[in-house]
């Protein structure tokens, strides 16, 4: 059951242009959470601002958890203040994560920081005998800084960036389609919607499974407040909730904008 419970900062570093790591102990979430789950972090004083933000678990290694973010706004600013010792106040884990495929030969393909629920997924499906190669797109080398947290754990990590300063040079899109599908038994993908639509039709002419996990403004992060609900395909009158239903939904279920 989710509940409210409090973290203490380990650690708050930038480690690219305006991204951040932050560390911290929690030791009844860390133990509760899976790979695809989120946490809802108040910030800030006195309510303000009045809404919890949510954050991607990056990585859960025993009682420690690491949050990747990027600094967009009022609330990740004020959390790239947070410094050791502070307390955090924290609802989660929340939502409902990935499917843990074992012994197969596994995709991740990441957009930006959508890269962050990537980590701690790949941990768990290295622990399940699975072959991980994870596929990292972003602008520019100096926004993929995440390499030796992959490789450390024994992942096959990829770039590809839009100015060719590290890696391939285009989209990690084109980076994917270069590759065999039958090296390929499942796909999860994170990131820009454009770049999971393209992961998605990839996926459905090859015949792989996999699964998404969506970004949405949340704001209760329980499902109550219908802020973050959307439709399922785009021929279907139903509509899920993100941040109960998902944020993660199998690759052929949700409608996404190319």
């Amino acid at each position: 059951m989710p509940a409210c419970s409090s973290g203490i900062v380990r650690s708050n570093k930038k480690v690219g242009p305006d991204l951040w790591e932050m560390e911290f102990t929690a030791p009844d979430l860390a133990r509760e959470a899976n790979p695809g789950q989120f946490a809802h972090i108040r910030l800030g004083e006195n309510q303000d601002p009045l809404l919890r933000r949510p954050l991607s678990l990056y990585d859960v290694d025993g009682d420690l958890i690491t949050l990747f973010y990027k600094v967009v706004g009022r609330g990740t600013e004020i959390l790239s203040r947070y410094s050791n010792g502070q307390p955090l106040d924290i609802m989660g884990p929340l939502g409902k994560g990935f499917t843990l495929v074992q012994d197969r030969k596994v995709l991740l393909v990441g957009g930006g920081v959508g890269i962050a629920p990537l980590l701690f997924l790949g941990r768990e499906l290295m622990a399940r005998n699975n072959q991980v190669i994870v596929l990292h797109g972003a602008g520019s080398g100096e926004e993929t800084c995440l390499e030796s947290r992959f490789t450390g754990l024994g992942m096959d990590y990829r770039t590809a960036t839009m100015d060719g300063s590290l890696g391939f040079k285009g989209l990690v899109t084109d980076l994917m389609v270069n590759m065999d599908p039958g090296s390929i038994d499942y796909i999860y993908t994170c990131g820009p919607e454009p770049m999971m639509a393209a992961v998605a039709d990839f996926a459905a002419r090859n015949r792989l499974p996999g699964e998404l996990s969506l970004e949405e403004y949340m704001a209760c992060g329980v499902g109550a407040c219908l802020g973050c609900a959307r439709k399922l395909k785009a021929d279907d009158r139903s509509y899920i909730k993100v941040c109960h239903d998902g944020p993660v939904f199998p690759l052929d279920s949700v409608n996404i904008a190319p």
